[in-house]
């Protein structure tokens, strides 16, 4: 692999990022961010980094500070005349915002996909976006990386014996039925209806659970309302166990509080988000090693689709 490249991390992804230097073998570079007494703040590479590809790691997951933080990386990197920049992205912010839904609102995630390339960045490296169009929005090449390469090896290795999987919402029936074939087991629906943004109004199985252990798949877990009360219809359906698993822990308001009063046995999310609740149900697995070997084979110009499982 070539020397070439460097690996940066804004704020909130530190975390991440020195795992996947750590997987890399390479050291994280030396970045600084001042803040000013007015909330802004600037970022400054603390070394050259002319004539070197960049990889620069950043969730864009509430607050707008992360967003911002990782538009002013790209912006100081191409002023310092790397030669080429890629955005690492496991979690990409605004993305449930793609499409009109009613009259008269943003499109918050093209909005976003225009800030990045206006930015500069080369590419896009980023992971289970909300709707697979949105990889459309961009007119640099992106590479949309999947969960399921570290969560199904993780669901085989439960054994569960009379294994079935489930998806919270009709929505996500497309990724749910990728896993229930790829496991050659059984998949049911959850149908759902909404009055408003994270309050669901009612809820109702399509498909058979008695005696099966339910594994719910999502992408997004928020407010926890949508997928506990998936899992408590579940389990009042006669299932022996429900799981769940997503892959990006937003877990905000309520959430540990419905994880924790729920029917669920565990949740399970990656670590594109960092976790900061004190649920005892929630786990993470870490995708450091898949996005490492991402950016080794985009460095080697080697296949990336290979390595998906689903």
């Amino acid at each position: 692999m070539s020397n070439n490249f460097m690996v940066f991390s804004g704020t909130a992804s530190r975390y991440l990022a020195e795992k996947i230097c750590a997987e890399l073998k390479c050291p994280l570079g030396n970045m600084v961010m001042t803040k000013f007494a007015d909330g802004e703040f600037e970022v400054s590479y603390e070394e050259s980094i002319r004539g070197r590809d960049l990889f620069l790691v950043q969730s864009t997951f509430p607050n707008s500070d992360n967003l911002m933080e990782l538009l002013l990386m790209i912006d100081a990197a191409k002023r310092a005349s790397a030669r080429s920049i890629c955005a690492v992205v496991p979690y990409f912010g605004w993305a449930r915002q793609d499409r009109k839904s009613k009259p008269r609102v943003s499109i918050g995630a093209k909005l976003v996909a225009d800030l990045l390339s206006v930015a500069g960045i080369d590419r896009l490296m980023t992971m289970d976006l909300h709707a697979d169009q949105e990889q459309g929005f961009f007119n640099v090449p992106v590479d949309h990386l999947y969960a399921s390469t570290v969560m199904l090896p993780y669901i085989q290795s439960l054994n569960l014996p009379n294994l079935c999987i489930a998806t919270p919402d009709v929505g996500g029936s497309k990724r749910a039925a990728s896993y229930a074939k790829y496991l050659g087991c059984p998949m049911v629906l959850c149908n759902k209806s909404r009055k408003k943004a994270n309050e669901v109004d009612s809820m109702q199985i399509i498909g058979e659970v008695e005696g099966m252990d339910v594994i719910l798949v999502d992408d997004i877990v928020d407010t926890a309302g949508t997928i506990t009360k998936a899992a408590d219809l579940i389990m009042a359906g006669g299932a022996n166990s429900v799981r769940a698993i997503a892959s990006h822990c937003i877990m905000s308001g309520p959430a540990d509080q419905r994880v924790d009063d729920s029917a669920l046995v565990e949740m399970v999310f990656t670590d594109s988000i960092p976790y900061h609740g004190n649920s005892k149900k929630v786990k993470q697995i870490s995708v450091s090693g898949m996005l490492a070997e991402t950016i080794r084979r985009v460095m080697d110009n080697e296949s990336i689709s290979s390595q998906y499982l689903i």
